[in-house]
């Protein structure tokens, strides 16, 4: 996840680079062959003042005003060992948008991380970061790049770097995905950055969102959506880093840490969180069971991606499949001409079924119905109803058209809606783990049951609680008894 800074010249730096060796060894990130025959490297993209090389993936005849998503490596790997085992290079190819993959160089860093935790590197127009922006930069001018959906992505170190990205270039990129990662501004050296990583920095969601506020200060616009993704298990980064993210971003976005949807994907908690006007502007996935690294889920399906290996395990869900729905890149079969339908509304719900209707599209022949992101209808006309779902379970809707050829237009934005009936499903566990899962937030070292905001003590491992889920993201404290 990290190593020494660059070119280190004394004995004391030596020792230390051996040290962070066996680090990014325990890390277990091991070289995978290259494989770059699907890749370009770019060579003249700019001062490149951080020293890192640009590879690049551009899927044939790739017309003009497409999106671009920047992949950003973890430790000791680089482009080629990153694009297809994501899954990235897949939809690159199946929604039309170039790719962009950085990879650091062992000059810079004794195991090839970014190095995420060096205030000259992560800092708006400075090293790493700026060679990066500039990678950007030179891909727009030679494709056309559409400069309002650039998007940037990264795993362990890599997840490190997008956070600094996100935060030094919130005019460049419009969303952002950290998967096992480290908020922005964590450390400034490499024991602080150790220590980020495990047991991880508490701050307030406020203490967390001065320091993205902080890396542009005279920037007055919006900031990236972001996705964050962790593993229940990690043993190399913990899981309070996803806590800790949510909180810096939520705060960037004006919101609270209170999720507005909490619901399960692929059997995965998921939770999801709104800005005033209703946007969903940052995402969490725990995906539980899951060590150090990326999901993947391989085969052939229409939301699978990705080659499994140590650090990609096979869990069932697709990371880079679900972020690109978050972040709207996805048109299934892409191509199409269609715009987006307006209006999508919930128009109905019971215990098993949500109902809705949009705007019909001039020239549309059918729709496609998306329900986190998987087709489950294909109506002729503007509504459909959706059956067999769980009682009081909140899910996701988008909808896009199709055209006469079968072409999907754009998907339009998403609407949540919750089936009726109660859940009533009880949890007990230690206050660090109620956090984890989404059924309970901190604040300032406190712990507070979400929905009910009852105070549950201290937040670590110690104290154990029952919750009990009375309603969709609803608890309350059950430790004389739950009913379920």
């Amino acid at each position: 996840m990290l190593s020494t800074a660059r070119r280190p010249h004394s004995c004391r730096a030596f020792a230390a680079a051996l040290v962070l060796s066996l680090i990014a060894l325990i890390l277990g990130f091991t070289s995978a062959p290259a494989r770059a025959a699907s890749l370009q490297e770019v060579i003249g993209f700019g001062s490149n003042p951080g020293n890192l090389q640009m590879f690049r993936y551009v899927p044939d005849a790739l017309p003009t005003g497409r999106p671009l998503v920047v992949a950003l490596h973890g430790c000791t790997q680089s482009a080629a060992a990153y694009d297809n085992e994501t899954g990235w290079t897949k939809w690159a190819e199946a929604w039309g948008f170039a790719l962009v993959l950085p990879q650091q160089k062992s000059a810079n860093n004794a195991n090839s991380c970014f190095n995420w935790f060096q205030s000259s590197d992560f800092s708006r127009g400075q090293g790493e970061a700026l060679s990066i922006k500039q990678m950007v930069d030179k891909t727009a001018a030679d494709h056309g790049t559409d400069l309002s959906r650039v998007y940037v992505t990264g795993l362990s170190a890599g997840g490190a770097m997008t956070s600094a990205m996100a935060a030094s270039y919130p005019d460049v990129f419009s969303g952002a995905a950290v998967v096992a990662g480290i908020p922005f501004d964590c450390a400034r050296s490499v024991l602080a950055g150790l220590s980020c990583m495990d047991p991880g920095s508490n701050l307030s969601p406020q203490q967390w969102g001065d320091k993205v506020r902080a890396a542009y200060p005279s920037y007055a616009g919006p900031y990236p959506t972001m996705s964050v993704w962790h593993g229940s298990a990690d043993g190399t980064v913990k899981p309070m880093n996803m806590t800790e993210i949510v909180e810096q971003w939520t705060n960037v976005h004006g919101t609270d840490t209170v999720a507005d949807t909490s619901d399960t994907v692929q059997g995965y908690p998921h939770k999801v969180y709104h800005d005033g006007s209703g946007r969903a502007v940052v995402e969490s996935y725990s995906i539980t069971g899951m060590d150090h690294g990326q999901p993947v889920d391989p085969g052939s399906g229409p939301a699978q991606c990705g080659v499994a290996s140590q650090y990609f395990p096979d869990m069932n869900i697709c990371a880079s499949y679900r972020i690109g729905q978050f972040w709207g890149l996805a048109a299934p079969e892409g191509g199409g001409s269609l715009p987006a339908p307006s209006g999508l509304t919930v128009t109905g719900t019971t215990d098993t079924s949500v109902s809705l209707s949009w705007n019909a599209v001039a020239d549309a022949t059918s729709y496609r119905v998306y329900r986190g992101g998987t087709q489950v209808g294909t109506p002729a006309s503007p509504s459909f109803t959706d059956t067999g779902l769980a009682p009081g379970t909140t899910y996701s809707y988008s909808v896009a058209a199709v055209d006469a050829s079968g072409a999907v237009g754009a998907s339009s934005s998403t609407v949540q809606a919750a089936t009726t009936g109660a859940t009533h499903r009880c949890y007990t566990d230690n206050n660090y783990n109620q956090v984890a899962a989404g059924r309970a937030h901190q604040s300032l070292g406190y712990v507070y049951a979400n929905g009910s905001n009852q105070y549950m003590g201290l937040y670590n491992l110690y104290e154990t609680h029952t919750l009990e889920e009375t309603g969709p993201g609803y608890f309350v404290l059950s430790d004389s008894g739950c009913p379920a």
